[in-house]
């Protein structure tokens, strides 16, 4: 069995579990990140806990735009193969963010929303934020193209 089949099968396994933490811990750049998913009332969520690794300024301390990008990205990716019908990790195609204040070494979340979807290309917006939803520390923008 290929590595493909291995994952497409992983994907069908978290998606009739409901379980998006398999995904998680199958993809080695969201355990590095330290990216966990979890189902909440208003949707899926993912945690990017605290680690001294993501820091990006040691004096503030101040979390790495790149952690915070690379999470948002990963999230968004999680997100449509949990909700998609797509068993491949979507394509990015482009993706733009905002920063909007500083992320404090501290635990950081993520939501995701489609904003739009043809056959092939999805948007997706992103929200980052660390105490209250309303208060995002980044947004994001991205397109990814679905594969069958």
């Amino acid at each position: 069995m290929s590595q493909s089949s291995d994952f497409a099968d992983l994907v069908r396994q978290a998606r009739a579990q409901q379980r998006p933490e398999l995904l998680t811990q199958a993809i080695p750049y969201a355990r590095l990140l330290g990216i966990q998913a979890q189902q909440h009332p208003d949707g899926l969520r993912f945690l990017m806990a605290a680690s001294a690794g993501n820091v990006g300024n040691p004096t503030l301390p101040a979390l790495h735009g790149g952690a915070i990008g690379g999470c948002m990205e990963t999230a968004a990716a999680l997100h449509l193969l949990m909700h998609m019908d797509t068993l491949k990790v979507p394509k990015i195609v482009d993706f733009s963010i905002d920063y909007v204040r500083a992320g404090k070494l501290r635990d950081t979340w993520v939501s995701c929303d489609v904003v739009r979807q043809g056959r092939r290309l999805v948007n997706i917006g992103i929200n980052a934020w660390q105490t209250d939803p309303s208060e995002s520390i980044a947004r994001a923008r991205a397109h990814f193209l679905l594969s069958d």
